[in-house]
């Protein structure tokens, strides 16, 4: 395993069965911050387990760790909340919320009342719902969401834009890890290299970034390094142009010739 000096993020030995079947087997590896570490594998290699796995949405075994923090143990809504989060291979937001509607409320743990000051103190939620939509406001245009989109409803925009929000709510107030689920899903080449622009925007602000795909191109020109699984098994890992010449990876990807 390639080693990092102090990562950010460590997975160790992180397996996953369903009975006899192993569906990820003593998987381990690093993320440092500011990095961006791409796991990529044929349809069914365990990509997506991978990512649920450190996220605790499945039962595993093996340890994780946040710096020098033991967080195995950690719940998906107790590793949400110190920085550790997850999105999926389908869009993940509120369809009858606006953007901003739904920045807000991704950012609800950080601007929010309690239902006693509500009643009592309505003057402070009010102030608290304005800090709120100032926060929202700046969080999409940070990332590049014009200020025409944030009252409208993810229907009423582009799908490209559609494939950037989940990551942007993800991101919220500041993660420290995030793990993407095939966000590059259905993108053409234009939104394809907006959603590098972002990736690369969440690598300066130094978040460890985790991108499971099943396009190869794509994770090449966006990682740092990358994490090669078949059948729930590590098969190689390296940088770019390494992974790419690896003929086990090449056999994954491409069968082997007659």
């Amino acid at each position: 395993m390639t080693r990092i000096l102090d990562p950010l993020l460590t997975v160790e030995e992180l397996t996953v069965q369903h009975g006899a079947l192993t569906v990820l087997g003593e998987m381990s590896w690093q993320v440092d911050a500011g990095e961006i570490l791409g796991i990529i594998g044929p349809n069914g290699a365990g990509k997506s387990t991978c990512l649920a796995a450190v996220a605790h949405a499945v039962e595993r075994t093996g340890e994780i760790w946040l710096g020098d923090d033991r967080i195995t143990d950690l719940t998906t809504w107790e590793l949400a909340r110190i920085g550790v989060r997850r999105t999926f291979q389908h869009n993940g937001f509120f369809g009858d919320l606006t953007l901003l509607e739904n920045a807000m409320a991704a950012m609800l743990l950080d601007h929010s009342t309690s239902l006693a000051q509500s009643l009592l103190t309505p003057w402070r939620e009010w102030a608290t719902r304005r800090r709120a939509g100032k926060a929202a406001r700046e969080l999409l245009s940070s990332f590049g969401i014009a200020g025409a989109d944030h009252h409208k409803r993810p229907d009423e925009v582009a799908y490209g834009l559609q494939r950037l929000l989940p990551v942007v709510l993800a991101y919220g107030s500041g993660a420290r890890v995030l793990l993407l689920d095939e966000p590059a899903a259905g993108l053409g080449s234009a939104d394809a290299e907006r959603l590098a622009d972002l990736l690369a925007e969440l690598r300066r602000r130094r978040v460890a970034v985790v991108v499971a795909e099943h396009h190869m191109d794509f994770v090449m020109t966006v990682a740092d390094r990358i994490l090669v699984i078949d059948q729930g098994r590590k098969l190689a890992e390296g940088k770019a142009a390494d992974i790419g010449r690896d003929d086990m990876v090449r056999e994954a990807y491409l069968g082997r010739a007659a």
